[in-house]
């Protein structure tokens, strides 16, 4: 198994919610000597260090200050950023979860994001995320993260016997048909008491808890030639991987690299910890600050700097060849892909696209373009959404793929050693 590959796996399976994936993405840094640094302290930097900063367990930013860097009065610190989300389609667990239908112990839960709500029947189920319970200290509840390795439950269809008409399509019902079931003894608080005992605590000490419905298939190879990956959480953990890979791996001579890692881009990023709060910006000022540079000097910095936007594309599907544009066609296995939209769903323009081309022919690195049909505009991306707090040169690029927002989905294997090779170079260019 190809390097890529293998850390991807194991991202894919350890990265069930938001907060597991930076979890995992902490231990990693750690592992590569990064130091943990917190949003409410006063920052002190060295030249060559190597850090990371958390907000709210679901959001993480990492940086390596250059070895030329310096706290002397050059102040040409180019910074290059490159952005992905830890969150991806599922399902929310509701407060006052326990539902009990026909002696049966089922969970309410809400839908989070796009998903392909047909693709979660049928599935093994888990549950991941972070709990709050009561602790001495009111502004301050104890924390908790939550991750059981095992199938806790599972949505099943309704036999074709019961529903003739179900291959020709059928809509499922958010609030009544995608109700999981955890068991055949439904009890008050069942599923509290459940997560107590995971938690070696009290049904009463849970105050709030932020859980997500996962799919727990395994990701593996598929094709003749285990050409394919197939796996849940593609989008966009395939992003995250590439950028971990890129800023553990590579340490430019002069320079700041950065990668952020929002929540919340699946339901708009319009929130404290996603790309369209000030958090970025903030994050850079904060750096350049502790590197003394005076305001000036800081304003020149953040202007000079370059924000590769690290998202999925949607790659040509041979069943449904009429669905892309008659042009751009990118294909699974034949590279990464650069996205336009004149709209700026996209945040490219001529001058960014150009750079990460030169990076790729420099290296020998393959690529394709992605463009929307003109009738049929597709998703946004937070690299649109962050240059709007951010104004500077911004590409969106991402690997193809099929069956975006299912509850598995499927890459080119060749494709995640692109991307990487591609962030590697950008995090290493001079």
């Amino acid at each position: 198994m190809e390097r890529a590959e293998e850390s991807l796996f194991q991202l894919l399976e350890k990265g069930a919610s938001a907060a597991m994936v930076v979890r995992e993405a902490e231990e990693r840094l750690q592992k590569a000597g990064f130091e943990e640094l917190s949003f409410s302290q006063v920052w002190g930097l060295a030249e060559n260090g190597k850090y990371y900063v958390k907000h709210h367990d679901t959001t993480l930013f990492a940086f390596t200050v250059s070895k030329k860097a310096g706290y002397r009065g050059d102040f040409k610190d180019s910074i290059r950023i490159g952005a992905a989300h830890t969150d991806f389609p599922c399902l929310r667990i509701k407060p006052n979860p326990d539902v009990e239908a026909g002696g049966y112990a089922q969970v309410n839960v809400e839908v989070y994001g796009g998903a392909i709500l047909n693709t979660w029947l049928d599935r093994p189920l888990g549950i991941s995320g972070r709990v709050a319970l009561a602790s001495e200290n009111v502004l301050h509840p104890l924390m908790r993260f939550f991750h059981v390795e095992r199938t806790l439950g599972v949505i099943p269809n309704l036999a074709i016997h019961m529903n003739r008409e179900v291959n020709k399509g059928k809509e499922l019902n958010k609030q009544t048909e995608l109700l999981p079931i955890l068991g055949l003894e439904a009890k008050e608080k069942e599923f509290l008491r459940f997560l107590a005992a995971e938690l070696d605590t009290e049904p009463d000490k849970i105050l709030d808890y932020e859980l997500w419905v996962y799919c727990r298939e395994k990701p593996q190879y598929a094709g003749l030639k285990d050409e394919l990956i197939l796996s849940p959480r593609l989008d966009n953990l395939t992003s995250v991987q590439a950028l971990l890979t890129g800023i553990t791996k590579n340490q430019r001579e002069e320079g700041i690299n950065v990668i952020a890692l929002f929540d919340h881009e699946e339901v708009g990023s319009r929130t404290k910890q996603g790309a369209g709060s000030t958090l970025l910006a903030s994050l850079l000022q904060r750096v350049l600050a502790a590197m003394n540079r005076t305001p000036a000097q800081i304003a020149a910095s953040m202007y000079d700097s370059f924000l590769l936007s690290v998202d999925v594309a949607h790659g040509l599907h041979p069943n449904y060849m009429g669905k892309m544009d008659v042009t751009s066609k990118p294909v699974l296995g034949k590279g990464l892909c650069i996205k336009e939209a004149s709209s700026q769903s996209y945040a490219t323009d001529c001058e960014a696209v150009a750079v990460i081309e030169q990076l790729c022919r420099k290296g020998g690195i393959p690529y394709q373009k992605f463009a929307n049909r003109s009738d049929m505009p597709g998703g946004g991306t937070l690299g649109a959404v962050s240059s709007g707090f951010l104004p500077v040169r911004t590409v969106d690029i991402g690997i193809p793929l099929l069956a975006m927002h299912s509850a598995v989905e499927t890459m080119g294997a060749a494709d995640m050693r692109s991307l990487t090779d591609l962030v590697c170079a950008y995090f290493k260019e001079a």
